[in-house]
């Protein structure tokens, strides 16, 4: 068994305009104030990383991790969230997610799809040379609009959604490969990667690749009525990244796991801010630890009441209240007798 590292935090939901949210100084020394050992970076995000420069400076990687140290934290990985949802998109999406790339891309969808594999690319490149073990992303989705079968759905037409993400992404995988980085999708709705079951039809279309990972984020299993704890059971091989994020779900005669097109205040599953919420936490720490997780505990932050700065603060108390430090010993180690095989005969009346 390893201790799990932390508390740290992923900056997407934090990174603004306004100081001390606007630049990689203020918002690490932010960060530092407030508890946190480390940060996630949203590589999307040009006020906290150049990402061009991340791939081709040594000088750059240098002072962007020096910074993060001064200031009393350390980077755990980068993310490309957006730029791997944009990897795979059906056309029904295509208008909402331009916004995710720049603006000379929007309406071009391939030209769209050739600047995410770049940039997620380039990402793994950077991971690899500051050292950063795995990287969180997205997998995008080409089957999503078929998740409830009406009308029918034609044969073949998962398979072949699969066949054709997997084939986007292998070579992506080959690159992480090559850099020494884990790919880590968070299983999230909206992606085609979004249980445990499409995960496992993914990895089988991808040889089982090594850098094919998960990244745990208990929330979302909630919110679809799936065992967050057996889960880590099963999949714990494969778990290489964390997002402490909460969430509650309170189904009524009107209303289930779908939302009716509610907002987020509104629906009968909502994300809460840690602590708030449904996520049994003790439970998920014990079963990390059990299986030797040895990455960062990353507070994701998102609530449908809570004000965000509130949120970070106690979310870093809250992690380390839930780390558990492993045990040198057993618990009942003061009552052994120091035996050996002979005695051991004996007691068996050999």
């Amino acid at each position: 068994m390893r201790t799990i590292k932390g508390p740290a935090l992923f900056l997407a939901q934090f990174a603004g305009d306004a100081a001390p949210f606007n630049s990689w100084e203020g918002i690490t020394r932010w960060a530092a104030s407030l508890g946190y050992k480390g940060v996630q970076v949203p590589s999307w995000d040009a006020r906290l990383i150049d990402l061009d420069r991340a791939v081709t400076s040594q000088d750059y990687r240098d002072e962007f991790l020096g910074i993060a140290r001064q200031n009393g934290v350390e980077v755990t990985e980068l993310s490309t969230h957006l730029q791997g949802q944009l990897v795979a998109v059906h056309p029904a999406y295509d208008a909402g997610f331009d916004g995710f790339a720049p603006s000379r891309l929007h309406g071009n969808p391939m030209a769209r799809q050739a600047w995410a594999v770049d940039q997620v690319g380039k990402a793994i490149r950077a991971s690899g040379a500051m050292g950063l073990p795995a990287m969180a992303t997205f997998s995008g989705a080409l089957a999503w609009p078929y998740l409830y079968p009406w009308p029918q759905r034609a044969r073949g037409l998962v398979d072949t959604a699969f066949a054709e993400l997997a084939a986007r992404w292998r070579p992506l995988l080959d690159l992480a490969d090559e850099s020494g980085v884990d790919m880590c999708y968070e299983i999230h709705p909206g992606e085609d990667l979004h249980d445990g079951v499409t995960f496992e039809m993914f990895l089988d279309r991808v040889d089982s690749h090594p850098r094919a990972n998960m990244l745990y984020d208990p929330s979302h299993y909630l919110l679809q009525q799936l065992d967050y704890v057996q889960n880590i059971d099963i999949y714990h091989d494969r778990i290489r990244m964390f997002h402490v994020k909460d969430a509650e779900f309170r189904p009524s005669g009107r209303q289930g796991v779908y939302g009716g097109f509610q907002s987020w205040a509104d629906r009968a599953g909502r994300f809460r801010s840690l602590g708030d919420g449904q996520v049994d936490f003790g439970a998920v720490f014990s079963k990390l630890t059990q299986y030797g997780f040895d990455g960062w505990a990353v507070v994701e932050w998102e609530c449908a009441l809570k004000h965000p700065e509130d949120g970070a603060r106690e979310g870093a108390e809250f992690v380390r209240r839930h780390i558990i430090r492993i045990t040198p010993h057993a618990f009942d180690d003061f009552a052994s007798q120091g035996t050996d095989e002979a005695a051991n005969r004996r007691a068996l009346g050999l």
